[in-house]
């Protein structure tokens, strides 16, 4: 009876140390899990602070005080499409994103989010009902509050380059995202411009942009005038401010030579000449802009890096880096606080990919670690640290 009791004991302790193991490495694993899933992007953004402005003007003894809108500027989200995205590629990077924005919204509370194109891959070829389906994950990744507007400007891969563009495509985006190409809140403009369209051969495409751009630049010049002209008409006049130009193709620059910073192209990468029409809008273009509506500040995407550049007479071009993954281990965007006259800008970082990699690798290795302990291929370090100090006081 005895025998059979101890038997009994002993096998009741194997099982319970097999318990005990299998329940420190699921603390383990989910540990590593929360951490890596949901806890580092608050842990990250929450260091994030909205820019502040200059101080208020005084006006005589009373000081004047503007309302400041808080925006942030996203780009190139590039949702994978059914031909070129693998489905565990689509996981990681989808829900990365939509963690870093979930986070970011309750976080630092923005009024408006602009996402300066290529919102999709495959835009330019997929299929109806592969665009129904980018189209849903799209508005679940970047679900958003009522109060919060969300402004998506055209890229190339939505819509395809312009010898791929087609009014279908354009409508189609179109229909989903009902961009404005001018839209104005709080005393400030913004132009949102279809870029690709930007390409000056006379399509029909490029001249209803063009003629739409002109007809912008026409509202702007009224709304800078003293006095209100009969050219002018009888409509609603635009906040008397200069605009802020947003868009997916930057202003022509020769490359990314002056570009600084953690998160700019590559060192041996930003000496590469950029072509005209595919990586930057042409010289003409890019004067077009600049003369029509004489902004005072450029937002624009597309080479997935950061840079700043300036432009004629201090027009500064903010190139904002890729939201993604997928395009770049440490990607960011760009939070304005803005008044009609008066703009600061800064960046916020989102966790990296290889911070996330060996959170795993290292919590990989422990656990293998702890099955080797407990089968006693390897000392703990409780009995190995004994050993030494035993050690230690023989000698």
């Amino acid at each position: 009876m005895v025998t059979i009791r101890l038997g009994f004991g002993r096998l009741n302790f194997r099982l319970f140390k097999r318990s005990f193991l299998l329940l420190k490495l699921i603390a383990v694993l989910f540990a590593a899990l929360l951490f890596c899933e949901f806890l580092i992007y608050y842990l990250v953004i929450f260091r994030c602070n909205w820019p502040e402005l200059k101080t208020p003007a005084y006006d005589g003894e009373q000081e004047t005080l503007e309302p400041v809108l808080k925006a942030m500027f996203l780009a190139d989200t590039h949702l994978l499409g059914e031909v070129r995205g693998h489905w565990l590629d689509k996981l990681r990077r989808e829900w990365q994103m939509e963690r870093a924005f979930q986070t970011a919204l309750w976080l630092l509370q923005p009024e408006v989010v602009f996402i300066l194109g290529d919102i999709f891959d495959e835009g330019k070829w997929s299929s109806s009902q592969a665009w129904a389906d980018d189209v849903e994950r799209f508005q679940k990744i970047f679900r958003h509050p009522r109060h919060v507007q969300l402004k998506v400007v055209v890229g190339n891969h939505d819509i395809g380059f312009h010898y791929q563009m087609s009014k279908y495509r354009i409508k189609r985006f179109e229909k989903v995202f009902n961009p404005e190409r001018l839209f104005s809140w709080k005393g400030i403009n913004f132009v949102m411009v279809n870029s690709v369209a930007l390409e000056g051969d006379g399509c029909n495409i490029c001249s209803e942009a063009e003629a739409e751009l002109i007809e912008i630049s026409h509202k702007l010049n009224c709304s800078r005038e003293e006095l209100h002209s009969s050219q002018c008409g009888d409509g609603q006049p635009l906040p008397r401010s200069a605009p802020v130009l947003l868009q997916h193709f930057p202003l022509y620059r020769r490359s990314d030579a002056n570009c600084t910073g953690e998160d700019a192209a590559p060192p041996d990468e930003r000496d590469a000449l950029f072509k005209e029409r595919y990586d930057v809008l042409s010289r003409e273009a890019s004067q077009k802009l600049l003369w029509w509506l004489r902004p005072r500040l450029v937002l624009s995407g597309h080479t997935h890096s950061a840079c700043e550049v300036l432009h004629g007479a201090g027009i500064s071009e903010i190139s904002v880096p890729s939201f993604s993954w997928r395009n770049r281990n440490n990607p960011s965007f760009i939070m304005g606080s803005m008044t009609s006259t008066e703009y600061a800008l800064g960046k916020c970082y989102m966790p990296f990919e290889s911070t996330v990699l060996i959170t795993y690798c290292g919590t990989a290795g422990f656990l293998v670690v702890l099955i080797l302990i407990h089968f006693g291929f390897l000392d703990s370090p409780f009995i190995f640290g004994c050993q030494l100090l035993r050690k230690f006081k023989t000698v």
